[in-house]
């Protein structure tokens, strides 16, 4: 934190000062010369986007360039901004938040172009999110830098209690962050950033849709003074749009959330708490299995977190600690426990962070301390108990059980010599599940200032990941797991060039991964009892990845101040390819089925057209590795949109299409209006109307 000192002359020469609202935040508490225009400002705010403290002799001029066009992100162990960093953390923004078509944080982690996100069912019922050719295992999901993840496993990790319009930003991290985030974070992380309204107030909002779909939520806020606190609650539910052979339903779903933040902010200390709740039942289809088309899936995720951080003082320490519990009843056949046993699962997360970093002439260093404790009660994951414990709501017992620690030291330096910034450190882990000594995964990160505009970074880094406890345990319905498993490791090395401007941002790099005791499930041709597929949990010995990433953003405002139309363009684009050596007559289940190549691409205007209108439209297309697996399961069932922060919205236009070519092609367009008072949806070429706020909307999916 920079903190002013008005008895020294402090004064800071730029020569670029962006056109963001949030610039000015960089120079509180400073003095400026413009030119040979001397201002002072008041200090009304911490100077929280500015993250470097220079130490000058009284009446020295501080000459470095600096450009103060961004807030705090997290892809160091200590808070620097998006141009001081040497990764490529893409951040998408609040404003890029409202021009997209999206309806839920799943799609609109497809607009990162390393990101993968495979949804099973409408509206993400069951959401796969991984980064860079992984699986959903291997990233870390965060919610305000808390992890949220389930040890039990990776596809539950997307049940989040937050909707769109509570999100500030989405911060994606690619590549190895353990020194960031945590061993758990083998290629990466994405953070999910909420915001709490400067004002107290409330809003409510009720849709509804063919197939019984329906949706309702309500957000309260109250602010006064230093203190805020936030509530909101959603309830979404639809009787799907399949059936099973037996005519029963198998794609209907019920989410519920609620989620409550609340900060307290003073010029010395800053304090901030959340706790939520998600609740979902949906229809499993044939997502587990093929030969059963009748699957039903329950979870129940709960979580407490308290953050607090000092804002004076040489040493900024930010402790964290945190609390998640989930519960998984899966139903291979609905409704039918006396032909196959539910499984029953409960997990308890406690975790507690100690991290903090100071500045002194040599940069900025950071230190910390996680401990997590993970804990399983199950019917089939971990080992025998010695002592039952009975299932709430039910006649049946918890039989199985596992504990385990994870235990990591945190170390970090950053320095700027000139145009040469560094970030190097290492992380130290145990783990007591594994009979695992401590093991050193270092990292170092390095960007070099060109010019103005151009900047080239390079980084090594490191990490590990646990197995889940599905991985080791679940040897059940056609699959034999491994317990002896061991952690999966990752070495990565990447190189490229950030161009930016007041008009355009523009990043591509080149990355090579080399994997160690991958972690996979995979078919080697032998059998079950019943004459199945039988697939095995296993280490693969090395697995090496190339690829190359680039991106590209455009204010289209700045670039042709003649037009009136576009506001913004972007494109971005991943190609990836895995050379491993297998076996002949070796299936992979996850880790060898990747995103081959994928492009995307959007436009958005929140202008007048025709004084009535906004246009927001996207595309993306994917390809996948192997002919077989399609990266969107199932076509949604309900589309929305979000309208533009632009003048005068009277109406809404909005177009999205969607292709994902491996042996199909689903398109999906989208018109929507304020036009009447009516609300119009087709998703399966047939009609409904209903009332809702004063809108129209059609939709065709084809």
């Amino acid at each position: 934190m920079y903190t002013p000192v008005y008895n020294k002359r402090r004064v800071l020469k730029f020569k670029q000062f962006n056109n963001h609202g949030y610039s000015l935040f960089s120079v509180l508490g400073k003095e400026v010369i413009i030119g040979v225009l001397s201002v002072a400002t008041l200090r009304c705010a911490d100077a929280a986007a500015q993250t470097t403290s220079v130490a000058v002799e009284p009446d020295t001029t501080w000459q470095r360039t600096v450009e103060m066009n961004e807030v705090n992100v997290t892809g160091t162990r200590a808070p620097l901004t998006v141009r001081q960093q040497a990764r490529m953390v893409t951040v998408l923004s609040r404003s890029d938040i409202a021009a997209a078509p999206v309806q839920s944080v799943n799609d609109l982690l497809k607009y990162a172009t390393g990101v993968d996100v495979r949804q099973k069912g409408p509206l993400g019922a069951l959401t796969d999110v991984s980064i860079r050719g992984g699986n959903s295992e291997q990233v870390a999901i965060l919610l305000n830098g808390i992890n949220i993840c389930d040890p039990q496993t990776g596809h539950n990790a997307m049940d989040l209690p937050v909707s769109l319009g509570e999100i500030e930003r989405i911060e994606v991290l690619e590549g190895p962050a353990a020194r960031v985030y945590g061993t758990s974070s083998l290629l990466g992380a994405i953070n999910i950033v909420t915001r709490i309204d400067a004002k107290s107030g409330a809003t409510a909002h009720l849709e509804g849709g063919s197939y019984g779909y329906l949706a309702a939520g309500a957000h309260g806020n109250i602010s006064y003074q230093r203190w805020r606190n936030q509530l909101s609650a959603t309830y979404l539910r639809s009787d799907g749009y399949q059936r099973s052979k037996a005519g029963s339903l198998n794609s209907d779903y019920r989410t519920a959330k609620a989620f409550y933040q609340g900060q307290y902010d003073d010029p010395n200390v800053a304090l901030r708490w959340q706790a939520g709740l998600s609740s979902k039942d949906y229809g499993s289809n044939t997502y587990y299995s093929a030969r059963f088309d009748d699957q039903f899936e329950h979870t129940l995720k709960t979580f407490l977190s308290l953050k607090g951080e000092n804002r004076s003082g040489l040493l900024h320490f930010r402790p964290a600690i945190y609390w998640n519990h989930q519960e998984d009843r899966f139903e291979l056949i609905r409704g039918s426990e006396a032909k196959v046993p539910y499984n029953y699962h409960r997990t308890e997360v406690f975790g507690l962070n100690l991290n903090a970093y100071f500045d002194w002439t040599l940069g900025r260093t950071a230190f910390g301390a996680e401990m997590r404790n993970e804990d399983i009660l199950s019917t089939n994951l971990g080992d025998p108990l010695d002592r039952k414990h009975a299932i709430h709501g039910t006649e049946r017992f918890y039989t199985n059980g596992l504990n385990r620690t994870n235990l990591q030291l945190f170390l970090e330096h950053n320095i700027a010599l000139g145009p040469l910034f560094v970030s190097a450190g290492l992380t130290a882990a145990k783990n007591t599940q594994a009979d695992m000594d401590w093991r050193v995964y270092p990292g170092i990160d390095m960007s070099l200032r060109l010019d103005s505009h151009w900047q080239a970074f390079a980084n090594f880094n490191t990490s590990l990941r646990m197995p889940s406890f599905t991985e080791l345990y679940y040897s059940v319905g056609g699959h034999k797991a491994d317990r002896h498993l061991k952690p999966e490791e990752l070495s990565a090395v990447e190189g490229g060039l950030r161009y930016t401007s007041r008009a355009i941002e523009a990043k591509a790099s080149a990355f090579y991964n080399r994997h160690r005791n991958l972690i996979d499930w995979i078919s080697d041709g032998e059998t079950d009892e019943t004459g199945g597929t039988l697939w095995k949990s296993v280490n693969f010995g090395h697995i090496k990845a190339l690829g190359v990433q680039a991106s590209l953003q455009a204010d289209m405002r700045q670039l042709l101040p003649g037009q009136h139309f576009f506001d913004r363009f972007s494109l971005g684009y991943t190609w990836l390819n895995q050379r491993e050596n297998l076996p002949e007559g070796i299936v992979s289940q996850y880790a060898l089925e990747y995103l081959k190549n994928k492009f995307s691409a959007q436009a958005a205007s929140c202008r007048n057209w025709l004084s009535a209108w906004a246009i927001a439209c996207s595309t993306a297309w994917e390809a996948t590795s192997t002919p077989t697996t399609c990266a969107t399961a199932t076509p949604p069932m309900v589309c929305s949109t979000r309208a533009c922060n632009g003048p005068k919205r009277d109406g809404t236009l909005t177009s999205r299409a969607t292709t994902c070519w491996t042996r199909s092609i689903a398109t999906m367009a989208m018109w929507h209006s304020r036009a009447s008072g009516w609300w119009l949806e087709s998703p399966s070429r047939s009609f409904s109307a209903v009332k809702h706020h004063r809108d129209v909307k059609y939709t065709i999916i084809r």
